[in-house]
């Protein structure tokens, strides 16, 4: 599969989730979630990362524009916060994994959960996201110890991408950018209902139920805009 450049982003036309993870089965990289916001807002250095790695449609926006540039038949948009756990439970009895980020008693209480919801996964090693230099290199070099096959590192973008590159200079696994998925996972953040992600509507439930959110939702419609004029 090639992927599609959108304003110098290249992201990945999977027709579903499945269609990733068959592909990561064997080609185990570092997946980063693609937006509207980072298409039209990402610095140089992001896009050169998301380049060097996998990006894949986390957002509707990223849907629409390769759909529009007809990269394939069918386009699935892949929420990380759903993907995951499809990874976990795609390789829960064969595979090690390994977590990062959050406070502490968010990354507690995602590991106790994981354990209830998986009985057998092999978690060998966690860490919240708040660390020295000091305890970054010592967890780099645990990584490397540990040698987890999946890595989930929760801390927002694009400094999760930035330490899953140092990690995987140590150590090949798969790794995936979580953002906050880990405060979803344990109910501190509740997620739109199944209706409005069923339909896309994600992003206008998140504004409706937070008006704040109006500054960063703008990018969005200004990329509907620029996508209607094939600007992207």
């Amino acid at each position: 599969m090639q992927p599609v450049s959108l304003r110098r982003i290249n992201v990945y036309p999977f027709a579903s989730d499945e269609e990733l993870l068959e592909y990561i089965d064997n080609n185990p990289c570092i997946l980063v979630a693609v937006n509207a916001e980072k298409i039209l807002h990402a610095p140089d250095k992001v896009r050169e990362m998301i380049n060097r790695n996998l990006g894949y449609a986390d957002g509707i926006g990223a849907v629409m524009a390769l759909k529009k540039k007809k990269a394939a038949d069918r386009i699935a948009r892949i929420p990380g916060c759903e993907l995951w756990l499809k990874i976990i439970n795609r390789y829960k009895n064969e595979r090690t994994f390994y977590l990062v980020g959050g406070k502490q008693e968010v990354i507690k209480n995602t590991v106790d959960k994981l354990n209830n919801e998986y009985p057998g996964i092999k978690i060998v090693g966690y860490r919240n996201g708040y660390f020295s230099k000091e305890e970054r290199s010592a967890l780099v070099k645990d990584i490397s110890n540990r040698k987890p096959d999946v890595v989930f590192v929760a801390m927002g973008s694009p400094v999760q991408e930035e330490l899953m590159e140092e990690m995987q200079r140590q150590h090949t696994a798969i790794y995936q950018g979580l953002g906050g998925s880990f405060d979803v996972y344990t109910g501190k953040v509740n997620r739109a209902p199944r209706w409005w992600i069923e339909n896309n509507l994600e992003w206008a439930y998140r504004l409706f139920r937070q008006p704040s959110r109006m500054k960063r939702q703008v990018h969005l419609f200004r990329f509907l805009w620029l996508l209607v004029r094939n600007k992207i």
